[in-house]
């Protein structure tokens, strides 16, 4: 008697299974469609819409008010009404005037942009000769060592770095280290300091740099290096030659997955930084915050991301043009 309700249940999730696989086909001839391949694109370009540009337009339209104090929010409209029912805009660029004539945040964007850069060259430095390696181990060592370098990301960035402090403290494990090699004196602290920042950021992003590099030296062909070898290509010449090469996407995309959250970052110099760790993330949070600016504080957050997307912007088309010229010869 109990078999029949059995059979009847394997049946129904049979046809459960076979209906859900045929969905899956479904779906899949739809994406091959010209109407799938627009919602494919679609999705996000509507995801970026919301969550970036609208964001954006937002703060955009903050930079050019006018600070006021002592209510919610605290900046003037931009869109003022008179009593005789005439509509006026009114845009202030007083705080993008600041930001060019108070030297403080020019110097906060110059040590942003050199904590940014010094940080990516070392990321790049270290990374490099361990992507390397991931590429050229075993697939199942490479499985490992890349769950090793991903096994940071299972804690929280801020654990991380309050986690070095007593790593770079007086008499800490790495300042100890260091003395113990002559490099720094007995008792020394790197805590607070300008080293101390490149320190985190360095050990913060620096997957960010070894992943796509992996990523890129796993697809390039090692026989390639072989065959310069029988030429009698000297082992540094090969790598010059191929190697660095084929290896430029992974080094510019992780160059800029380091260097542009990096520019921003505000946890890193205000726990392990000093004083004279001045940087636009630190800024950004006393002049929102504290000093309650908000256009002030707005117009800063604009300009860093000019500063940013536009070189990035006109490198990509410098690239573009260079491919579609190589195409073409």
């Amino acid at each position: 008697m109990s078999s029949a309700p059995n059979g009847t249940w394997t049946q129904l999730w049979a046809e459960v299974v076979r209906n859900l696989f045929g969905w899956f086909r479904a779906v899949g001839t739809e994406f091959r469609t010209r109407r799938g391949r627009f919602l494919v694109t679609m999705l996000p370009m509507l995801w970026l819409l919301l969550f970036f540009a609208v964001p954006f337009l937002i703060v955009l339209k903050i930079s050019f008010a006018e600070a006021v104090f002592g209510q919610s929010p605290p900046y003037t409209p931009l869109v003022e009404q008179a009593a005789d029912g005439a509509t006026s805009l009114r845009l202030h660029a007083g705080s993008y005037a600041l930001l060019l004539q108070d030297p403080l945040y020019v110097a906060a964007y110059l040590k942003s942009l050199l904590f940014a850069g010094v940080s990516t060259l070392f990321c790049l430095l270290l990374g490099y000769p361990i992507a390397y390696g991931i590429a050229r181990a075993r697939p199942t060592w490479r499985m490992l060592l890349l769950v090793l370098v991903i096994l940071p990301f299972w804690t929280s960035s801020l654990l991380r770095t309050y986690a070095m402090i007593g790593m770079l403290k007086a008499n800490g494990v790495l300042t100890g280290a260091l003395a113990a090699i002559g490099l720094v004196e007995p008792g020394t602290a790197i805590l607070h300091t300008d080293l101390a920042v490149y320190i985190g950021i360095v050990y913060n992003y620096l997957p960010f740099m070894i992943l796509p590099l992996t990523a890129t030296l796993m697809r390039l062909d090692f026989g390639l290096l072989e065959a310069a070898t029988d030429l009698g290509a000297k082992p540094w010449q090969a790598f010059l030659r191929i190697t660095l090469p084929l290896s430029m996407p992974g080094i510019i995309a992780g160059s800029l997955l380091v260097f542009i959250p990096a520019v921003g970052e505000f946890v890193i110099p205000d726990i392990l930084g000093g004083p004279d760790a001045l940087t636009i993330g630190r800024v950004l949070w006393t002049e929102f915050f504290t000093n309650r600016d908000w256009p002030l504080a707005a117009a800063v957050a604009v300009a860093m991301l000019l500063m940013l997307v536009i070189p990035t912007l006109l490198f990509e088309y410098v690239e573009n043009r260079r491919e579609r010229s190589e195409a073409q010869a």
